[in-house]
C-alpha cells in the first residue's frame, strides 16, 4: 500500500523513458526500474476543498472507464448528471499527446467541483496504439502518465495506491504500447452520516486469464483490509470480467471469492453489457460486460448503465458508466 502523496509529480526526462524502451524485458528489470520511479510510488492530490464534512444517506457512486479521457468537459457533463458526490474513473491520462497533453483528472474535478486522488497505472512509452496516434498534434508525450481516480465532494482521507500483482504483460519487446506498470487501485476512506467507509477505484488486467484477475481482486481486498479493519468496502471499475477468456463474464472466479468473503457485486442488468464501439476501440462486435461495484458492509439498493454516447450520439468511451444507490451501512 502506497501512501506517500504529492501535489505534482515528479516527471522521469525524456530521454530516460526512451532508455527504458531498450532496457532488457524481465521482471526483475521491470520491478527494479518500477521501484525507482517517484511517480509509480506516490498519489496524487488535488481538486476543490470539501463542500460538506460527510455523506448523507442515499447517495450515488459512478464509475466510468473513460478510455483515455478524450472528452473531459463532456464526461463531466454526463456524470454531472448522476448528482454522483462520490467518482470512481480509469484509463485517464495526463501529459499524453493522444489527449493533448491535459489532465483529464483535474479537469473533471474541477468542473465537478471535487477533490481527486490519482495513481499512475502506467508510464507510457509510446504514443499508444496505431488508432491513437491519429489524434497526437505532437510526436511526444509531455509527462506519459495514465492511470486511475477518486473523485469526491466530501474529503478523501488517507488516499492510497495500491499495485496489483502482475505479470509486467505491457513490458516486452513484442508490444506496441511499451509501458512502465502493472494494474492498480487508487483508494481513500470517505466519512458518511453512519461513519466512514473505504471507497476504491480498480482496473483489474484485460490481458489476463480469470485466476490472474482473481488473485489481483483477492490482493487488493487483503490490503484494504489490512488498511482499515472493519470498516466497509466499496471497489469499483473496470474489472475486465471475461475479457480475452471469451467474453462471458460469469466464468470469471473473482466473483466467487468475493462472495465468499462476504461481498456483493453489482453491475446493473446482468443481460446488459457495459461496453461499446468508440472512436479508439472501433470493434462493431465487441459487447461485454465489464464493469462492477463490489462492496461489503454496504446496503446498495439500485445499480445500473448510463450510456457513454453524448448528446450527438458519438461515444465518449468505450465503456458505459456503471452507477448504483448506497442505501446505508449493512450489519
Amino acid at each position: 500500500m502506497i501512501r506517500n502523496t504529492v501535489s505534482a509529480f515528479a516527471i522521469p526526462s525524456q530521454d530516460e523513458r526512451k532508455s527504458f524502451v531498450s532496457l532488457e524485458k524481465t521482471p526483475a528489470i521491470h520491478a527494479e526500474t518500477l521501484a525507482a520511479l517517484a511517480c509509480m510510488n506516490t498519489v496524487r492530490i488535488g481538486g476543490a476543498e470539501a463542500k460538506t464534512e460527510a455523506l448523507t444517506f442515499p447517495f450515488t457512486v459512478a464509475a466510468w472507464n473513460l478510455e483515455r479521457c478524450l472528452f473531459p468537459e463532456e464526461s463531466a457533463s454526463k456524470l454531472r448528471a448522476t448528482a454522483a458526490p462520490l467518482v470512481l474513473l480509469s484509463e485517464m491520462d495526463e501529459g499524453m499527446a493522444r489527449t493533448e497533453q491535459r489532465d483529464p483528472t483535474a479537469v473533471i474535478a474541477a468542473e465537478l467541483d471535487m477533490n481527486y486522488a490519482y495513481g499512475v497505472e502506467f508510464l507510457e512509452l509510446s504514443l499508444g496504439s496505431e488508432i491513437e496516434h491519429s489524434f497526437c498534434r505532437d510526436d511526444f508525450n509531455e509527462k506519459g502518465f495514465h492511470g486511475n481516480a477518486l473523485m469526491a465532494s466530501v474529503a478523501l482521507r488517507d488516499a492510497f495506491l495500491f499495485r496489483l500483482p502482475g505479470n509486467a504483460v505491457w513490458f516486452n519487446d513484442s508490444n506496441e504500447q511499451p509501458r512502465i506498470g502493472d494494474r492498480c487501485a487508487v483508494g481513500a476512506i470517505v466519512e458518511t452520516e453512519a461513519g466512514p467507509f473505504v471507497a476504491v477505484s480498480v482496473h483489474l488486467e484485460s490481458v489476463a486469464t480469470a485466476a490472474y484477475r482473481e488473485r489481483q481482486m483477492s490482493a487488493l481486498i487483503d490490503a484494504v483490509e489490512a488498511f482499515a479493519p472493519g470498516l466497509p468496502i466499496l471497489i469499483g471499475g473496470d474489472l475486465n470480467t471475461g475479457n480475452h477468456t471469451g467474453g462471458d463474464f460469469s466464468t470469471d472466479t473473482l466473483f466467487a471469492m468475493a462472495e465468499g468473503r462476504g461481498f456483493e457485486c453489482h453491475g446493473g442488468p446482468l443481460d446488459q453489457t457495459s461496453t461499446r464501439p468508440s472512436l479508439i476501440t472501433r470493434f462493431p462486435d465487441r459487447a461485454m460486460k465489464l464493469d462492477w461495484f463490489v462492496s461489503r458492509g454496504l446496503k446498495i439498493g439500485e445499480s445500473h448503465l448510463v450510456s457513454s454516447l453524448n448528446e450527438e450520439d458519438e461515444p465518449l468511451s468505450d465503456h458505459d458508466m456503471v452507477v448504483c444507490t448506497i442505501d446505508g451501512f449493512s450489519a
